[in-house]
């Protein structure tokens, strides 16, 4: 278990339903997944990059929402960079997606 954090830093995360607009694999990384994620007018869209390819391919993700971190700061990762984490559960065995339903509106916070 992590450290115990005061409720003043866990409001600090921000957390956003996202839309999987697109998907691909960059050719420079054998882990690596590219999403494109649409988050409605307040936030437009990003690029988060996700270490799951080994697991799942584009059709888990391509027109689906997730639960999205939008305000991490912007990370390297090879050539390119996330703009945001995309949240699953860490599976004993690999990533288990939390896919939402048709009630999540693209964009809502996550309480």
């Amino acid at each position: 278990m992590a450290d115990t954090i005061q409720f003043s830093d866990f409001i600090k995360v921000e957390m956003r339903v996202g839309l999987v607009t697109a998907v691909s694999a960059p050719e420079w990384s054998e882990k690596l997944l590219e999403f494109t994620a649409d988050f409605g007018p307040e936030i437009g869209t990003r690029r988060v990059l996700s270490g799951v390819r080994q697991w799942y391919g584009e059709s888990d993700f391509l027109n689906k929402k997730f639960p999205f971190v939008v305000n991490l700061a912007e990370r390297k990762m090879g050539p390119s960079s996330s703009q945001g984490m995309m949240m699953m559960v860490d599976g004993p065995d690999k990533p288990i997606l939390i896919e939402l339903n048709e009630q999540a509106k693209i964009g809502d916070p996550l309480a």
